[in-house]
C-alpha cells in the first residue's frame, strides 16, 4: 500500500477507523471522509452532502486517487428508518460511481464496498429493493419509514451488494477493480447500539456464528486490504463474506 492514495468514508469509528489505521499501518495516504473528526466533514445521507464530498476528495487530490472505501453506514437502530436508506445505499453508490474518473487514473485502482451478511440472510423487502435499484430515493425513504430498522437494514446492504456486481462491467472497462465485503457482527459502536435496542438486542444475540464468536473490526479491515492490494489483482465483481461462517451455515446451498 506504500505511496497509495486511499479515500475511507465513515473513517472516524468503529470499521471505517480499523480500516484506516490498517491503510496507514501499510504505508498509504488516508483521507477520511465523516460526518466529524475526518479530513473531509461532510453529511451522506443526502445528494447535495455527496456532492460537496466529491468535490472536496478530487479537488484536494488533483482529480487523481488509487483506491476507495465507502464504509459510512447507519445500523438497524436508526429512526426513521429511511435514513438508512440514504447512507447505505444510495450514499455508497454515489461516492462510488462520483470517484471513478479520479479512480480510473490512479495506479492499481480498486474500490471496497462494505456491505453485510444480512444482505443474505435478512428477509428483504421486494419494493424497497426495487426502489433502490430503480434510483427513486424518495420512493424508497417513504418504503422504509414504514418498516422495521432490520429489513430496512439488509435491503440497504442487499443492494449495495448487487450494486457492485451490476458495476463489474463498466469498472473493469475503466481499470478499476471493485468488490464488496460482507461483515457479520463485529464488535463496534454500531452492533453495540443494536444489541441495546430491546427489539433488536435478542435477535442480533440469536444469529448463529459456526466460529463462536463475533468479529473484530481489525479483522474486517484485514480483508479489505487484501481486496485493495495489488496481490488481489484478479478479483473483482465480488461479494467477499467475513461472518464466521453464519451465511454458509444458514444458506448452505447459496452459491
Amino acid at each position: 500500500m506504500t505511496g497509495r492514495t486511499i479515500v475511507v468514508t465513515g473513517s472516524a469509528s468503529g470499521i471505517g477507523a480499523a480500516i484506516r489505521a490498517r491503510l496507514e499501518a501499510d504505508g498509504a495516504v488516508v483521507v477520511g471522509v465523516d460526518i466529524a473528526e475526518a479530513e473531509v466533514v461532510a453529511d451522506l445521507s443526502g445528494a447535495d452532502g455527496c456532492t460537496a464530498a466529491i468535490s472536496s476528495v478530487t479537488t484536494a487530490l488533483g482529480g487523481r486517487l488509487d483506491a476507495v472505501v465507502v464504509c459510512a453506514g447507519l445500523g438497524p437502530h436508526v429512526r426513521p428508518a429511511g435514513r438508512i436508506v440514504g447512507v447505505n445505499y444510495f450514499g455508497a453508490i454515489r461516492v462510488l460511481d462520483g470517484l471513478l474518473g479520479a479512480l480510473a487514473a490512479g495506479s492499481n485502482p480498486a474500490a471496497v464496498a462494505i456491505s453485510s451478511n444480512s444482505a443474505g440472510i435478512t428477509p428483504r423487502h421486494e419494493g424497497l429493493l426495487a426502489a433502490m435499484e430503480a434510483d427513486d430515493e424518495a420512493g424508497a425513504v417513504a418504503i422504509a419509514d414504514g418498516l422495521d430498522g432490520a429489513t430496512v437494514y439488509g435491503t440497504s446492504k442487499l443492494a449495495l451488494a448487487r450494486g457492485v456486481r451490476r458495476r463489474a462491467g463498466k469498472w473493469g472497462s475503466a481499470g478499476v477493480r471493485l468488490n464488496a465485503v460482507a461483515p457479520g457482527p463485529s464488535d463496534t459502536p454500531l452492533l453495540a447500539a443494536s444489541r441495546a435496542d430491546p427489539t433488536l438486542g435478542p435477535l442480533v444475540d440469536a444469529l448463529p456464528i459456526p466460529l463462536a464468536r463475533r468479529g473484530t473490526p481489525d479483522e474486517i479491515a484485514a480483508v479489505v486490504a487484501f481486496l485493495l492490494a495489488p496481490s488481489s489483482s484478479y478479483v473483482h465483481g465480488s461479494v467477499l463474506l467475513a461472518d464466521g461462517g453464519s451465511d454458509a451455515l444458514l444458506r448452505p446451498d447459496a452459491v
